[in-house]
């Protein structure tokens, strides 16, 4: 059977926040089984935050937890990293409110778990396999999940030019989310840079960590891949889907959809216990280049 995962040794990560614009150190660290991801606030004496979607706060521009009143913003690309990664256990120590952006992926979170190990744990790991249609809509913006084998998501977006119609389609096996989705940056428009800042919104974005748009193409470029935009969005949907705290067995269907609908269906799947059940998986297609091993002790290496 799969089993559950934590990182070898703890890493650390220095940036600022993407919207908060504030200088922030975090540190992953490996957790016991069965504990799931936890944020913890080490400027308010280790108050923690479990990464679960009743937690979750307010959804505008990133996803944000809250409880207690204590937030922790900008949770998406570092979920997305452990999910990718196959990280079922970890606490995420933040000295400030905000994730920090770094390149505004998740391929310097992934890459850091990779430069560390991945520790196998004794504990089976718990999917949850879709048992019926899950459809959430707004106008022509629509998120599904349907009953499958594995965990696949296929994206359609629909931006003002220079973006245009994106459409991708991926399998969550193997390398493929290291490959496809997880150097992929998040992306916004020049002009809406006055409005979103008078919102208190990308007060530490820049050249170094978004794709920044104008009306006749990329700003910063080159871009990492032709549809880098929709790749993103899909790095946002595996981090916003980890608030569920299991991995899921299903295909997920999005056009236009966005964080408040991501937040939105975990919301539906975590009110009704009869939309999926509990499932335990034999084996788990891998990487050639990746060495999965059995003993607790041992590590998974690049």
């Amino acid at each position: 059977m799969v089993q559950e995962q934590t990182i070898r040794e703890p890493i650390s990560f220095s940036g600022i926040g993407l919207h908060s614009g504030v200088a922030v150190r975090m540190r992953i660290l490996p957790a016991a089984a069965g504990s799931g991801v936890t944020f913890r606030r080490a400027d308010l004496e280790g108050f923690d935050i479990q990464a679960v979607g009743r937690n979750v706060a307010k959804v505008s521009y990133a996803t944000s937890l809250m409880r207690r009143g204590v937030l922790i913003s900008t949770t998406e690309h570092v979920l997305s990293a452990l999910m990718g990664a196959g990280i079922d256990n970890a606490t995420i120590d933040l000295d400030q409110l905000e994730v920090p952006i770094l390149d505004g992926s998740a391929k310097p979170f992934l890459d850091a778990i990779h430069r560390v190990g991945i520790k196998r744990q004794r504990r089976r790991r718990t999917y949850w396999r879709i048992a019926k249609p899950v459809e959430v809509r707004e106008g022509e913006k629509f998120l599904g999940v349907y009953p499958a084998d594995r965990y696949s998501i296929s994206y359609t977006i629909d931006f003002p030019q220079p973006i245009g119609l994106q459409m991708f389609h991926l399998d969550l096996t193997g390398d493929a989310y290291e490959r496809q989705i997880a150097p992929a940056r998040t992306f916004g428009f020049l002009r809406d840079e006055h409005a979103l800042r008078n919102m208190g919104l990308i007060r530490g974005a820049s050249e170094e960590n978004a794709i920044v748009l104008t009306d006749s193409g990329v700003k910063n470029g080159p871009l990492r891949f032709e549809d880098e935009f929709v790749r993103h969005k899909i790095l946002d949907l595996i981090g916003d889907l980890a608030l569920l705290g299991h991995r899921i067995l299903g295909n997920v269907v999005a056009n236009r959809a966005g964080h408040a609908m991501h937040t939105a269906l975990v919301s539906r799947l975590l009110r009704d216990r009869t939309l999926w059940e509990e499932a335990n998986v034999a084996h788990e297609e891998v990487s050639g280049s990746i060495s999965m091993v059995e003993d607790e002790d041992a590590v998974v290496h690049r």
